[in-house]
């Protein structure tokens, strides 16, 4: 029998706290992102989802110090739990979890969805760090005026 069980919200949270007390990993909520964002410079900030439905958020969360720490001090990183991180999705057109969201003075760079090899992660991150800021792109809803169920006349 497999004694294995998948690491829940609260194993996550307590997963955070320790990379924030270990590597300085900012755990913040999302009234806190933007005044975190704010401060200047280059920021990293992983949006995760419960584990259980999403494995590679326990997995990003373990290697993202790892990450930060590649780039020196070029690069801040901070955490957000699965709530606020769902709350946030649309605001930066975030359709797939874990995502690392990349922001520079307050605004939007781009993001990473999902996990990368290692090999990859490096390039991925630097290219973030040399791209321009730009429009966060949004989930897309879409509009319909009166005409679009009207069918043909």
């Amino acid at each position: 029998m497999n004694d294995f069980s998948a690491p829940t919200e609260d194993a996550l949270a307590a997963l955070l706290q320790r990379q924030e007390s270990l590597h300085g990993l900012a755990c913040i909520g999302q009234d806190e992102l933007d005044a975190f964002a704010a401060v200047g410079g280059d920021v990293l900030v992983l949006l995760t989802e419960d584990p259980a439905r999403s494995p590679e958020t326990w997995d990003v969360a373990v290697i993202l110090p790892e990450i930060l720490k590649s780039f020196g001090r070029r690069l801040r990183g901070a955490a957000l739990m699965p709530a606020p991180s769902r709350a946030l999705a649309a605001r930066y057109g975030i359709t797939r979890y874990p995502a690392q969201l990349f922001l520079r003075d307050g605004e939007y760079v781009g993001v990473l969805e999902g996990m990368l090899n290692w090999d990859e992660w490096g390039g991925a991150v630097a290219r973030k760090l040399e791209a321009p800021v730009s429009r966060a792109p949004s989930v897309g809803i879409p509009v319909r005026g009166p005409a679009s169920d009207a069918g043909c006349h």
